[in-house]
């Protein structure tokens, strides 16, 4: 019965994956707190699920040549590093994951409110990018190499702690550092940064005892099938009022989570 209320779920996440476009971390680490899993499980579930769901759409960007490969092992360099030593300090500054349980929540509150903001002034930040560069953004062109690499290592140590960040505050960071790439090839870049930062993160949690495959197989027979529906039904929903509305959701579980 629990397989099938887990499936059900992953539908439920998946279909908010396809109407919103935003990243499944962002919605399923929260709701399998609710559902009682212990922080550890959550996170390190929700990398393996992400890694997969993602794949797909690394694999159209790539037939659509809208990977910026460069872009990636830029990010790559800082991330992967970072989250393999995030998951060493894991494993041995710490007894148990109840002892860093706490850690991850509060990593999971932090990034879910940055993940809100993103949404609610990603607009802004479009319109931003369009405009003549100014003196910051003439300073950050010109150190981009060395700030692509640091991004990266912050989204390694942030999405392996708390499984959010690598979809809607990843295109964030490519959007301010690159503001004259196209925004299909940003969507392409980040996704393919994405699948490898979750899947050497969530491989390193499963190293440390924190994925339920059980779980795992039910959210992804759930979700599969609802992303493409999710998908079809979003292209005719206004994005003004999905949105806001996610946005708000994730300001406030992440309050609740980084706060409370």
């Amino acid at each position: 019965m629990e397989f099938f209320l887990y499936a059900l779920a992953g539908a439920s996440v998946g279909f908010a994956i396809g109407l919103t476009g935003v990243g499944g971390g962002s919605l399923m680490t929260p709701l399998l707190l609710l559902f009682g899993f212990p922080p550890h499980v959550a996170v390190g579930t929700d990398l393996m699920y992400a890694a997969v769901t993602k794949s797909g759409g690394v694999i159209l960007h790539y037939r659509k040549n809208t990977i910026r490969l460069r872009i990636v092992l830029l990010l790559a360099a800082g991330s992967v590093p970072a989250a393999l030593i995030t998951i060493w300090a894991l494993r041995n500054f710490f007894p148990s994951p109840d002892h860093y349980s706490h850690l991850l929540s509060s990593s999971l509150g932090v990034m879910l409110i940055i993940t809100g903001a993103v949404i609610l002034l990603k607009q802004r930040l479009q319109a931003h990018a369009e405009k003549t560069p100014t003196r910051w953004q003439q300073w950050v062109n010109r150190h981009a190499l060395y700030l692509t690499v640091s991004m990266g290592v912050f989204l390694g140590i942030f999405v392996t702690l708390s499984s959010v960040g690598a979809g809607a505050f990843g295109a964030a960071i490519l959007l301010v550092l690159y503001p004259l790439l196209p925004s299909v090839h940003i969507i392409g870049t980040d996704l393919a940064h994405a699948v490898p930062l979750t899947l050497i993160a969530g491989l390193g949690h499963f190293f440390l005892g924190n994925v339920d495959l059980v779980l795992l197989g039910s959210l992804l027979m759930g979700s599969l099938p609802a992303i493409y529906f999710g998908t079809k039904l979003g292209s005719k929903l206004p994005e003004q009022v999905s949105r806001p509305l996610l946005a708000s959701v994730l300001l406030l579980l992440g309050t609740k989570y980084a706060f409370f």
